[in-house]
């Protein structure tokens, strides 16, 4: 059997963002080819409310979705479509941003917040097309599956068990993503199947990992070669681990704060839309999901 090998690791540093959110930028500017769609990942672990009470006020995003996957605590989320919600433990939120949006993402004090924010690309074609729109997925949306040793929680997009049976969750417009929270004892495996040519990675949100056969620390961001099944084994403590594959876009990415498209004009663009007050495109025919 062919497995999926890890080709690069990056476990990231630490920085502050927001209002002064302390978190670990694992993925950005400079691993956008690397990991092609994925842009900027970055991770949160803390019991000390101080370090992101502050939160994340308004702001805008344009050319990007923006995926926000919590293990533990409570983030706030309100945009300018009149979207005001919360997810909770083990819960997701989407937000395409596509041709401009403004939204905020506070978190409360928990006795813990731990999670990432991954932001998915959008292909050049839909970035100015693409109506923004919010999306809660919350854990009765979530399906959860057993594994031997722990279980496999399908956030977003397919997979396919042991049985061969493929199961279905909230789907992309514009890329797809299959999003797995995995969850394994110490010394448990799983194995399961990844389609070929797709771009993927695993993150380690809890715990050590062995990704077939090699060492992954925790908080780390390993890619994935492009064929072959995909083996995670825990080694001497339980683990949590995040999975996610999209398509590769291949596409040059121009990248300004909160805003990714595919040339300095469109950049330029942006800036001189927020300037104006014309950012957000009413045109658009947008639905509040």
């Amino acid at each position: 059997m062919k497995y999926r090998q890890v080709t690069k690791q990056v476990q990231g540093s630490r920085t502050q963002d927001g209002a002064g959110v302390s978190l670990v930028r694992v993925l950005g500017n400079n691993t956008t080819s690397d990991y092609d769609p994925f842009l900027m990942l970055d991770a949160f672990d803390s019991t000390d409310p101080s370090d992101y009470i502050k939160g994340f006020p308004m702001h805008p995003h344009r050319g990007i979705e923006t995926v926000t996957f919590l293990s533990r605590g409570t983030m706030v989320h309100e945009d300018h479509l009149g979207t005001k919600a919360a997810i909770h433990d083990g819960e997701a939120q989407w937000l395409t941003a596509g041709s401009g949006a403004y939204h905020s993402e506070m978190p409360q004090a928990s006795e813990r917040m731990l999670g990432i924010q991954l932001w998915l690309n959008l292909p050049a074609a839909d970035k100015m097309k693409a109506a923004p729109s919010y999306h809660g997925i919350v854990n009765d949306e979530i399906e959860e599956l057993p594994l031997d040793g722990g279980k496999l929680r399908l956030i977003t997009g397919n997979y396919t068990d042991a049985d061969g049976k493929t199961h279905s969750g909230i789907q992309g417009k514009y890329l797809p993503l299959d999003f797995y929270d995995i969850h394994l004892d110490a010394g448990a495996s799983t194995t399961f199947h990844v389609p070929d040519g797709r771009s993927a990675m695993v993150f380690t949100l809890l715990g050590d990992a062995d990704i077939s056969g090699t060492k992954v620390k925790s908080k780390t961001a390993a890619r994935l070669s492009e064929n072959g099944d995909l083996q995670i084994t825990a080694l001497d403590q339980p683990i949590e681990i995040l999975f996610m594959s999209s398509v590769k876009l291949n596409e040059p990415v121009a990248w300004y704060g909160p805003v990714v498209m595919n040339t300095t004009e469109e950049i330029f663009q942006a800036m001189d839309d927020m300037d104006s007050g014309d950012f957000v495109k009413e045109a658009a025919e947008y639905e509040n999901a």
